[in-house]
This record gives C-alpha cells, structure tokens and sequence, in this order.
C-alpha cells in the first residue's frame, strides 16, 4: 500500500516479495553453467532444476 500510495506501483497491485527458490536458483545461475551444477551435485530436485534453468537463459534480447 505504502509503494503505491508512492506512485511505486499501479493502484490495487502489490508485489509479493521473491522467493528464497527463485533467490538461490538466480545466484546459482549467475555462477555456474547448468551442466557444471548436474555433475557436481548428485540430487537435485526437479522444481530446483526448472528454476537455475529458466534463471541461466538470458534476461535481454542483446545478451542472446
């Protein structure tokens, strides 16, 4: 409410804050490559792996 009333964000929308998976998944990406994280770690859930994957693709057009 605070952030809208701020002109931050539309009126009647929030933001939900990121979640620690989506958190953990981004800082993982940016360091290493998905392959390198498949051979080093033996178990990794399956909603984990979505996560560092969807957050290894480039984020801009000018990065692809």
């Amino acid at each position: 409410a605070a952030a809208a009333a701020l002109g931050l964000l539309p009126l009647g929308k929030t933001q939900s804050p990121e979640s620690l998976l989506d958190i953990a998944a981004r800082k993982v990406a940016e360091k290493w490559p998905f392959q390198q994280v498949e051979e080093r770690f033996e178990r990794i859930p399956e909603p984990v792996q979505r996560r560092i994957v969807y957050w290894s693709f480039p984020r801009s057009e000018r990065e692809i």
